[in-house]
């Protein structure tokens, strides 16, 4: 019974007095406070694959979200507002690590809050099964690393022409870490 409790409760986040004082009280509750947290399904891809084309030059394939689906040690979520999918993340923990894979924001929920709830998931999830958490952000996205920055990751190094970028060129990654325990 408490593993299917546990299950129901990753599977949708959901607070009802939330909604009930958004409804009585409009200003009471931010936005982005509405929004719920879910596991992502098969079926999300067509609007994750939306967003993520909206905001990648070589954004990731369906064959890559699907192989995500079916790796172990792998999990994917989305973010909605109402029945809307405007963010999504995947992570993948193994061997005392974690290791944010892909995330993003549809454009025009961008700088609201939406990445910070998602990557205080992200962390709370990684802190029970990992000692430190990775990621790779561009060395052009200033707005991802000062977010990154705020939440106590550290940079630990470069990726050379990690990224692919428009005209064949290729973009380094700041490498990130932060420490869980």
């Amino acid at each position: 019974m408490f593993v299917f409790l546990e299950w129901l409760k990753n599977f949708v986040s959901y607070d009802a007095d939330r909604e009930f004082y958004a409804k009585v009280f409009p200003d009471s509750v931010s936005t982005v406070d509405l929004m719920r947290l879910r596991e992502m399904r098969k079926t999300d891809l067509t609007r994750v694959l939306e967003i993520e084309g909206q905001n990648y030059t070589s954004p990731w394939s369906e064959e890559t979200f699907n192989d995500c689906f079916n790796a172990l040690n792998y999990s994917c979520w989305v973010y909605e507002d109402m029945q809307t999918i405007i963010a999504y993340a995947i992570l993948s923990t193994g061997a005392g690590e974690a290791h944010i894979m892909n995330i993003s924001v549809a454009p025009a929920m961008q700088g609201q809050g939406v990445g910070r709830k998602i990557m205080e998931h992200l962390i709370a999830t990684a802190r029970k099964k990992a000692q430190t958490l990775f990621l790779e952000v561009r060395v052009s996205n200033h707005k991802a690393q000062a977010l990154y920055d705020s939440l106590g990751f550290n940079e630990i190094g470069i990726r050379k022409g990690y990224y692919p970028a428009e005209n064949n060129y290729r973009e380094d990654a700041i490498m990130l870490a932060l420490e869980l325990l």
